[in-house]
């Protein structure tokens, strides 16, 4: 076991999921056989599929195009991401994003591996693709998270280039908040919409990805859940995968990337595990009513599922050459 799988699996072993959800590591399951999981047959493999958040039809259709190909998961994911990372229009994700209160777009991002790798950048400036860049601390270190200049500069050394973030429209944007500096984050506006992307290639194998600029006009330093294994994204090829977008504080407080995947590994479908995942976020009081969180997920099996607190949220899907947006449900009706 080399040392980012240890790491990772001490931390899951020390995790809990509340309300009769059992947090379990690989190496501390007494009898594997007595637990419900409900994906024991995998897709079909001539089949693929390609799953994102919001409206992200031409990052998730590349990626769709990369399975079609016959390409892995993980390198499909990546190169998908990568399109909206260098959208200028898209002021969540990389180039063009929106800064902090001080004027600096920084970047966060995670991925996950069909193994159970890891890897993911935090607080990242001057480069556009950060989820390629936490594969690279993934792949080509020891680590599984790099934050700030000492990510900045290990991208230097892998090839990526330094590029300004700040763009003219989003610098004049950020000028214009300052006259009020009201920090309001609304529901379902770009200024806090992480994408994230999950796939399963022609071999049944399952990867993830998370990448973001975070809350707009955020204070600075501030880091959500995006590049935090567990809570933005979580990955088990044996069982399914899960990302979330939204407020990420309050997915951070429920570990919910993780919770889906366990719920599903305890016989949930990924409708019901998303959707649970939400209700654990919504019965703690009516704060909810201020923010938005949505979650989407797969299984083995093929199947999908999304769920959010408010409506307006949608997942972008893409299989055996067929596209489609998929309007998900939501609990604040």
């Amino acid at each position: 076991m080399n040392r980012r799988k240890f790491i990772q699996n001490t931390a899951l072993t020390g995790a809990g999921i509340a309300t009769g959800v059992a947090a379990m590591s690989c190496k501390e399951v007494p009898e594997e056989k007595d637990i419900a999981v409900s994906t024991t047959k995998s897709i079909s493999k001539s089949s693929y599929i390609s799953i994102s958040t919001w409206d992200t039809s031409s990052a998730n259709n590349a990626s769709g195009e990369l399975l079609a190909q016959g390409k892995p998961a993980l390198d499909a994911i990546i190169a998908g991401v990568a399109v909206e990372e260098a959208n200028e229009e898209n002021t969540t994700v990389g180039i063009g994003a929106t800064p902090d209160r001080e004027g600096n777009v920084t970047l966060d991002a995670c991925v996950m591996s069909p193994d159970g790798d890891y890897g993911a950048v935090l607080a990242v400036e001057n480069i556009v693709h950060v989820a390629a860049l936490a594969r690279k601390v993934m792949e080509e270190t020891p680590h599984v998270i790099m934050a700030s200049k000492g990510a900045e500069e290990f991208a230097y050394t892998q090839g990526f280039k330094k590029q300004k973030l700040l763009t003219p429209a989003s610098e004049k944007a950020w000028k214009e908040w300052l006259k009020t500096s009201n920090y309001q984050p609304a529901i379902n506006v770009e200024n806090h919409d992480t994408i994230g992307m999950l796939a399963m290639d022609s071999s049944g194998d399952i990867a993830g990805v998370c990448t973001t600029s975070g809350l707009g006009y955020k204070m600075k330093g501030r880091v959500g859940d995006s590049p935090i294994i567990g809570s933005g994204l979580f990955i088990d090829n044996e069982v399914g995968a899960a990302v979330a977008t939204g407020m990420g504080e309050e997915v951070l407080k429920t570990v919910g990337s993780f919770l889906v995947v366990e719920l599903m590994r305890n016989g949930m479908s990924p409708q019901k595990a998303c959707e649970e995942a939400i209700h654990r976020i919504v019965k703690k009081g009516d704060r909810y009513k201020d923010f938005q969180v949505a979650y989407i997920a797969m299984n083995k099996t093929g199947e999908t599922g999304s769920y959010a607190i408010h409506k307006g949220f949608n997942m972008m899907k893409y299989q055996n050459e067929n596209a489609e947006v998929i309007i998900s449900d939501y609990y604040n009706k």
